[in-house]
Parts: C-alpha cells; structure tokens; sequence
C-alpha cells in the first residue's frame, strides 16, 4: 500500500504537500470518477469485507470498484498519510418505503477537520446521490454541485443530508420508471457525530451480503461518476445520465443487456474485468439511480 499507486489509480496528478481543503476536492473528485460504486462481489462468488489491505489491493491494484466501507476505507487511509484530521461515522441510509431512517448503520462517512471547519467527505455513495466534493457541515446551507444541491441540517445532535435533483428527461421511449426519482428533494442517510470504527461495520456487511432484505442480495449495481454526469449499470440495465442537458433538466438513457454485454460494458464502461463470473440481479425492491 502505497500513496503513489492511488494517485495514479485516481488520475490526480496535483500536489499534495499540503493537507488543505483544496488538495482534499481534487482527491474526492477525481476518486469518484476512475473508481466505481459497485456490489459485484457478492454476485460473482467473492465476499466483501473491511481490511484495509484487501480494499486497497482489490480498488486499486485490480481496479475494482466496491461499497462504502471499500471506497470511503481507502480514502480515509490516504487522508490520514496525508495528514489530514479525520474520522469515521457512521449513518443510516434513509428507507424510502418505510420513511424512516433505520437504526442500522449500513452506511460509513468520513468527518474532515481543516483549519477549524469540518466537512464530511463521501466517495461511497454512488449513482445519482454522490457527492463529487466534501460538504461543508452548515446546518441548512445549500451546497450546489454537478449532480444537483446538496443540503446538511441538523436537529438535536441529528445531521440529515438531503440532495435537490433536476427533473430528468428519458431520450428514448424505452426507460424503466422504477429506476428515476420521483420526487426532486431525495433524503440520503442520517447520522451523529459519535465515532464509528470499521470494525463496527462488520455486522453491518453481514447483513448486506446475506439478508434477503439487503439491497445487495437483490440487485447487481455499478456506477461511475463522469466529468458531466454518470454512467449506471444495475442487473441488466446500463444507464447514462448527462447532468443539465437543459435549463433544470439531466438527459437519461437506459439500454437493455444480454449477459454477455453486460461483461463487454463493465471492461468498457467502468474499466472492470471480474475474476469470477458474474450472475447479474435485479430483483423488485426499491432503488432509482
């Protein structure tokens, strides 16, 4: 493990002498455009897990993608070799069909202190919801960014982050509805300020991996973020979205794969080749891209 095999994994090509915010934009942006949001492990006979060492050799020595813990697990260990004042948290990830927020934290966040501000630094999200930036922690604040604006609000100890989307406009008449928001103001995850080691987040991959509640279990999912939108794949469904293809609006195009496209459109797409094959899932539960 090593500072100059991510940097080169990522693209960043900046300096990072120093542990500034600046520094710190440049390396969340360009780590959600050349690494991906993926859960193709548990599809193709592999298990994902929290050492740091086996996340850093499966994202960025086979150029993988992976989940929260992967993604945001990595990150947090550059940010430290760097210098950089940080900690891990915990969030819920908001259930829609419930309207709740859950009590299981399914979710890992990264708390970034610098010069006396603190932001909260996300490269684990994925598809639509992702944040190309860290967000600065201001209860209320409208944070503008490609993807749509992205709000935190805090209410007793409690932070919410909410993300206002455009309208989105499907190019072609074939589309999965299922797959598109509804609803222009969109509720991520909750969470606090208490400490969250990734060793607590164990149960919480237990649970995603082999619930037959999980998202995971029944949806195959890959996304990578581009420099004006993003590209999606999610069972057979791959997906491109171009943010602001019209004043309040982002152009989506859904296409249906056969299985062997679907291999073709992981290597070309999202720079993916699997070890094992992959058995591509979409099941009936709730996810839009």
């Amino acid at each position: 493990m090593n500072l100059e095999e991510y940097f080169s994994r990522i693209h960043f090509v900046g300096s990072y002498d120093t542990a500034d915010l600046t520094t710190l934009n440049q390396i969340h942006e360009q780590h959600v455009k050349h690494i991906p949001f993926e859960n193709l492990s548990i599809h193709s006979g592999e298990k994902i897990v929290t050492n740091i060492e086996a996340c850093f050799n499966k994202l960025i020595k086979k150029k993988r993608g992976g989940g929260c813990s992967e993604n945001n697990g990595v990150l947090a260990w550059v940010l430290k070799k760097l210098g950089y004042d940080i900690t891990l948290l915990g969030a819920c990830v908001y259930d829609t069909r419930k309207k709740a927020y859950p009590t299981m934290k399914t979710h890992i966040i990264i708390k970034v202190v610098i010069d006396g501000n603190t932001y909260i630094a996300d490269v684990g999200f994925g598809f639509s919801k992702q944040i190309r930036q860290p967000l600065a922690m201001i209860s209320g604040k409208d944070q503008p960014q490609i993807p749509g604006i992205f709000r935190l609000t805090e209410e007793n100890g409690f932070w919410c982050l909410d993300k206002i989307s455009r309208k989105n406009h499907p190019e072609q008449s074939y589309h999965d509805p299922s797959l598109l928001e509804k609803s222009n103001v969109v509720k991520m995850y909750g969470f606090t300020l208490e400490p969250f080691s990734i060793e607590k987040f164990d149960s919480c991959l237990s649970y995603l991996q082999e619930s037959p509640e999980s998202l995971f279990t029944n949806k195959s999912i890959c996304s990578l973020q581009t420099t004006d939108g993003l590209r999606t794949l999610v069972g057979w469904t791959y997906g491109e979205i171009t943010y602001k293809y019209k004043e309040d609006m982002d152009l989506v195009i859904f296409k249906t794969l056969t299985n062997e496209e679907v291999e073709n459109t992981l290597k070309e797409k999202f720079g993916i080749t699997l070890e094992n094959k992959l058995v591509p899932v979409n099941n009936a539960i709730y996810f839009t891209v």
